[in-house]
C-alpha cells in the first residue's frame, strides 16, 4: 500500500515549534511532513533582509533544524518556481504556511496559492504571527484606523482575546529528505568582514532563547516597566522584538503569559502598557497592510513637498556615532555594536536625524533596516514616519526632542553614554550630555580633548529646530510649537 502523500510545511517567519498553526495542523491530519525555508531575495527587491537581519536568520534556522532533529531543507530563489519544482518532485499533497503581510510576500504567496489550486494541490494559509489579522480589526464605517489609541482601544481590546497558544506538537512523522535542498552555508547569510562577532554576546537565537528571555523578563522586567523602559541603562525593556520578527515566539504566548502575571504578580499597569506595545506593533502591521507605500510614501501627502536637506557627511558622522550628541552617539553605537538600541533612544536619534539635520526619514529606515537584527518592514516604516510627522498618528513635526534635555531626563547619571561612549566616562554627571560646556581643566582631567577624542556638535541644536520649522511652514504652516526636553 502506497504511503500518503507528504505535506510541505513552508517556514518563513514562524521559525519555532510550539503555537506554530501552520506545522500543527499538518501534524494533526496525520500527514508526513517535509520543512523547508526559501531564501527568496527574488521577490524581496529592495526588501531583502539587512546584514543584521540574515546573520540572526542563519543562526535562527539552525535552531530551528535542531528542534527539527535536523529536518529543516532549504532553498534559495523565487519561492514560487522552487515550491513548483518541490511540489511536483515529492508529491506533495498541500503545502501549509504562516501569513506573513509585507506587500510584495502578499503578491507571491497569492500567486503560489493559485498556481497551487490549478495543480490540484492544497494550499492552506494561517495566521501564526499577528494578535488579530489586520482586516478583523477595523472601524465601525469599514475603513481602517489612523489613530493608535482607538485602534487598540476600541479595535484590537473589542475584538476579544487572542487565541490560545498551541502547544509544540509531541510527535511529527518526517518524510524523506527532499532533493536539491541546499546546506545552510549556501544560503551565505552571514557577513564575510565578521562585524557580527560582536552581536554574539548580546543573544541567544532560537526559540529556547526567545522563551528563556521572556522568562527573565517576566520575573525582573515586568514590575516597573511602564516607567523603567524609558530609561536606557535600566534592564525594562524585554528585548523580544527580534524574536517576535522571526517567529520564535508568538505575539500570543506574550499576551497570555502578561495577562497571568498581571494578576498574579499584582502588576496591572505595567502588563497593560506592555500589552500596548504588543498593539503598536499590530497598528505598523495594519498601516502597511493597508498602505502598501508605507516605507517609501509619506501618508500625510504634504511632506512630500518637504525640504529635505542632502548631507552626506551629516548622514555619515549620525551613522557612526559621531554627532557630538552623547546620547544620540551612544545609541548609534548601541546600534552598531548589538544590532539593537534602546526604544526611547531610537526617538531620539530619528528627531535628531530628521528634524537636527533635516535628512529623509528614509536615509534612517535604510540604516536600521540594515543594522537592527529586529528589522520588520512594518514596524520600520511606520516608526519612522511618526518621528518625521508625516506618519499616521505621529508626533507633530513642531515636536523636536532636545538631545541634551532627553539625555539628561532619561539616563540622568550617564551610565548609558558612559557605557557606549567610553571617551566621555570621566566627565561628571552634570556635563556629560553637554560636554561642550565643561570648562577646559574638566575636560583635560576627563581626558576629552573636543575635536579630536570626541566631536563638536555638528549642529546647533536651537538654531537646527529654528530651520527644520521654517521648513515645515513654508510646505504647509503651523501656528503652534512645542519642544519635548
Amino acid at each position: 500500500m502506497p504511503s500518503p502523500a507528504p505535506v510541505i510545511v513552508w517556514f518563513r517567519q514562524d521559525l519555532r515549534l510550539a503555537d506554530n498553526p501552520a506545522l500543527r495542523d499538518a501534524v494533526q491530519a496525520g500527514a508526513s511532513i517535509i520543512p523547508i525555508y526559501i531564501l527568496d531575495d527574488d521577490n524581496a527587491g529592495s526588501w531583502k533582509m539587512g546584514g543584521a537581519s540574515r546573520w540572526w536568520l542563519h543562526h535562527s534556522l539552525n535552531a530551528l533544524r535542531n528542534g527539527l532533529s535536523g529536518n529543516l531543507f532549504f532553498y534559495r530563489g523565487d519561492a514560487r518556481l522552487v515550491i513548483a519544482e518541490l511540489v511536483k518532485s515529492t508529491k506533495a499533497s498541500a503545502v501549509h504556511w504562516n501569513r506573513c503581510y509585507e506587500p510584495w510576500r502578499m503578491k507571491r504567496d497569492g500567486d503560489i496559492k493559485s498556481m497551487l489550486e490549478e495543480n490540484g494541490v492544497e494550499a492552506k494559509s494561517f495566521n501564526g504571527s499577528l494578535l488579530f489579522e489586520p482586516w478583523v480589526v477595523k472601524k465601525d464605517d469599514g475603513t481602517p484606523y489612523r489613530v493608535f489609541t482607538p485602534y487598540f482601544r476600541r479595535g484590537c481590546l473589542k475584538a476579544g482575546q487572542p487565541a490560545v497558544p498551541l502547544p509544540a506538537p509531541k510527535k511529527i512523522n518526517f518524510a524523506d529528505s527532499p532533493a536539491k535542498a541546499l546546506s545552510i552555508e549556501a544560503l551565505e547569510l552571514l557577513p564575510t568582514i565578521h562585524w557580527d562577532k560582536q552581536l554574539e554576546p548580546h543573544w541567544t537565537i532560537g526559540e529556547k532563547g526567545a522563551q528563556k528571555r521572556f522568562a527573565a523578563f517576566l520575573d525582573d522586567g515586568l514590575r516597573g516597566y511602564k516607567e523603567g523602559r524609558n530609561y536606557p541603562a535600566k534592564d525594562h525593556t524585554s528585548r523580544m522584538s527580534p524574536y517576535l520578527h522571526f517567529g520564535e515566539i508568538s505575539p500570543r504566548t506574550l499576551w497570555h503569559d502578561i495577562r497571568a502575571r498581571m494578576v498574579a504578580d499584582h502588576a496591572e499597569t505595567d502588563g497593560d502598557h506592555f500589552l500596548s506595545e504588543l498593539g503598536w506593533r499590530e497598528f505598523s502591521h495594519s498601516l502597511l497592510y493597508f498602505n502598501h507605500d508605507l516605507p517609501t510614501q509619506p501618508l500625510q501627502k504634504r511632506f512630500s513637498a518637504f525640504p529635505w536637506v542632502k548631507d552626506d557627511r551629516g548622514l555619515l558622522a549620525w551613522q557612526r556615532g559621531m554627532t557630538g550628541y552623547p546620547i544620540v552617539d551612544a545609541g548609534m553605537r548601541e546600534l552598531w555594536q548589538t544590532g539593537y538600541m534602546h526604544n526611547r533612544v531610537r526617538m531620539i536619534v530619528g528627531s535628531f536625524l530628521v528634524k537636527d539635520l533635516r535628512l529623509h526619514w528614509s536615509e534612517g529606515e535604510k540604516w536600521f533596516w540594515d543594522c537592527l537584527v529586529d528589522a520588520d518592514l512594518a514596524n520600520n516604516a511606520a516608526s519612522w514616519q511618526w518621528i518625521a510627522g508625516c506618519g499616521a498618528d505621529a508626533a507633530p513635526y513642531f515636536r523636536v526632542f532636545n538631545p541634551t534635555g532627553q539625555g539628561e531626563k532619561f539616563d540622568p547619571q550617564g551610565d548609558y553614554v558612559r557605557r557606549f561612549c567610553p571617551e566621555l566616562s570621566k566627565l561628571p554627571d552634570d556635563l556629560i550630555h553637554r560636554p561642550w560646556e565643561a570648562p577646559p581643566l574638566i575636560l583635560q582631567q576627563a581626558g576629552v580633548t573636543l575635536g579630536k577624542t570626541y566631536p563638536k556638535p555638528i549642529v546647533d541644536h536651537k538654531q537646527a529646530r529654528e530651520k527644520a520649522l521654517a521648513a515645515f511652514q513654508a510646505t504647509k504652516g503651523i501656528s503652534s510649537e512645542q519642544e519635548l526636553s
